[in-house]
């Protein structure tokens, strides 16, 4: 039974990267480095839908920032956005590529619901 889902961003933390992200997203959203945020966050917060989403799932929730990942995490060596899920350790659900595949809400929605139906 999964314990926790971690949801690790391929951006990092902090005011500045915060404000670089919102203007990447506005100004150049075709070359924005995480589709894992471009899917479920407009330029300035979570989207509702994606939201309700995440309340619907019954588990505990982790959201990092690639900084905090690799502070939290140091020893795991991944290729981000992805999305982890802890039980005695911390194990990879869904990489990169599959998750750069999704063009939109939709798609993530329902492969964050097939990898945890396996």
């Amino acid at each position: 039974m999964i314990k926790k889902l971690i949801f690790v961003y391929n951006a990092d933390s902090g005011l500045f990267n915060t404000v670089s992200d919102i203007a990447h997203k506005i100004f150049s959203p075709s070359t924005y480095a995480c589709q894992l945020c471009a899917v479920t966050h407009s330029a300035f917060s979570m989207r509702e839908e994606w939201k309700t989403f995440l309340q619907s799932i019954d588990i505990e929730l982790e959201f990092l920032h690639r900084d905090e990942w690799k502070r939290q995490y140091p020893d795991l060596d991944y290729e981000l956005p992805a999305v982890f899920y802890s039980n005695d350790s911390v194990d990879l659900l869904i990489n990169s590529e599959a998750i750069n595949q999704c063009q939109s809400m939709q798609d993530l929605k329902t492969l964050i619901k097939n990898n945890l139906s396996n």
